[in-house]
């Protein structure tokens, strides 16, 4: 299956307790357009960036066979800018800037070569963004995944609404589906969020992993301990292009196929937070992500007698 993904290219600048960088390659599209290209999965992404993006990460995507067709360049432009700095827990940071630059006006165009896609992804973006690109799909993917955030719960929520009404998989942290809902308890939220549309509803945990909700099912799965996190930022992207990119190599979009792709998300996300930005996940190969899933295999697997 193809795998579309619409969702920012961006620049980051990012310090954490273990250093700073200066502006560093970003955004939610790149982290899943580098994740599927690990699974060897046919992606397309649809951005938009400035003039002063360098020629040298466009070929990046085209070396890893990531199709670019859709992303737009503003020569006068400049592409839109994130910087932060984590606290010691790295769970929590404050934003430094944010500079939303061409991103602004970003009116997605869909390429040919990727109308067919069967899967879309759509990254963080406003509401209203994503629901155009819906439409512009000349028909419906068999799989539309959403993933969103607080920021729009808080100015955008009649938009987030409809799009949410028309999404298979919404993908969001325990806190975003707490709002969204407005339950504490997360089988009591993602209950409600399932109500608004979603027939799946995956609530990620950071640190303490994440959970996938169907109908009355329910499959969790922990996060990898690590000898060393240096940068969370992308850790979520990478987790839903893990996803998706299973999804797609698979060509099943069923529960007992969401739950092995949960894994895989979670082990490519693994990786992402080991050094500052892309840095980690360009190296990882196929060979690297079979030995952390059988890490991941090690840590949930155990015999136990019941009597």
């Amino acid at each position: 299956m193809k795998l579309l993904v619409v969702g920012s290219v961006a620049f980051d600048a990012i310090e954490t307790p273990f250093g700073k960088t200066d502006k560093i390659l970003g955004g939610a599209a790149t982290y899943i357009g580098i994740t599927s290209s690990v699974l060897g999965v046919k992606s397309g992404i649809v951005s938009v960036v400035g003039g002063d993006f360098p020629q040298e990460h466009l070929d990046m995507f085209t070396n890893r066979n990531v199709n670019i067709e859709g992303i737009e360049i503003v020569k006068d432009g400049k592409t839109f800018f994130w910087s932060g700095k984590y606290h010691n827990d790295l769970n929590t940071r404050d934003t430094l800037a944010t500079e939303v630059n061409v991103l602004e006006n970003f009116d997605p165009k869909i390429p040919d070569s990727m109308q067919d896609a069967e899967i879309l992804l759509l990254g963080n973006l406003h509401p209203g963004v994503q629901l155009s690109v819906l439409e512009k799909m000349h028909k419906r993917p068999k799989l539309v995944i959403l993933d969103t955030m607080n920021f729009w719960m808080d100015t955008a929520w009649d938009i987030l609404m409809e799009m949410i009404a028309k999404t298979d998989v919404i993908t969001i942290n325990d806190e975003e589906a707490r709002q969204l809902s407005g339950e504490y308890s997360l089988v009591k939220a993602a209950k409600k969020i399932h109500e608004m549309g979603p027939e799946y509803v995956i609530i990620k945990k950071g640190e303490h992993g994440a959970l996938l909700f169907h109908d009355n099912k329910v499959f969790a799965i922990p996060a990898l301990p690590l000898e060393e996190v240096f940068d969370p930022t992308g850790a979520g992207d990478t987790f839903a292009g893990g996803f998706a990119a299973y999804l797609a190599k698979k060509e099943k979009t069923d529960f007992e196929t969401m739950k092995s792709a949960l894994i895989v998300g979670s082990a490519m996300a693994s990786f992402t937070v080991e050094k500052f930005g892309t840095e980690r996940i360009e190296e990882v190969n196929e060979a690297d992500m079979f030995e952390r899933l059988r890490q991941f295999k090690e840590l949930t697997t155990f015999d136990i007698e019941l009597q």
